[in-house]
């Protein structure tokens, strides 16, 4: 049914969750994947307490390692299972953006990705990526919620 798989991760639990349900559809499907985490820029509006004393070399040697870490797992996992997997880091402002743009550039036909369920309130104020995927986005997604 599906070919291409892309598989965002931010490297949560629930992010391996969405790479283990992916890499299993393409295993059935005989798909392939592409697993995706989008390197972010520095800047000096703070987005997570890490940048706070950190120089823009400094954060960007971190956000590398983290991006090589999390594609590295997706890359095991797929390999255990017999999937063919690539991986994606670009760098951008907003993830959303990103995992459209390499959709669209890989050529995926389906999107498999978690949400961490923020709604309300807090979804509204922190934005939620995956929302903005599924408001944005002409392929399917399949969205990995966290279990209730």
């Amino acid at each position: 049914m599906f070919k291409h798989l892309l598989v965002p991760t931010d490297g949560s639990t629930l992010s391996e969750a969405a790479m283990h349900m992916a890499v299993g559809l393409a295993k059935q499907d005989r798909a392939r994947i592409t697993g995706l985490y989008m390197i972010r820029p520095f800047h000096m509006t703070v987005y997570s307490a890490e940048m706070v004393g950190s120089n823009q070399d400094e954060f960007q040697a971190v956000d590398q390692e983290r991006a090589q870490l999390y594609l590295e797992t997706i890359r095991n996992i797929a390999v255990q299972a017999g999937v063919e997997c690539d991986t994606d880091a670009p760098t951008g402002t907003h993830p959303y953006e990103a995992i459209l743009e390499t959709a669209k550039k890989r050529n995926c036909d389906l999107i498999v990705m978690a949400s961490h369920g923020h709604g309300g309130i807090r979804g509204m104020l922190l934005g939620s990526e995956t929302q903005k995927v599924l408001t944005h986005s002409h392929l399917p997604i399949l969205v990995v919620r966290p279990p209730v």
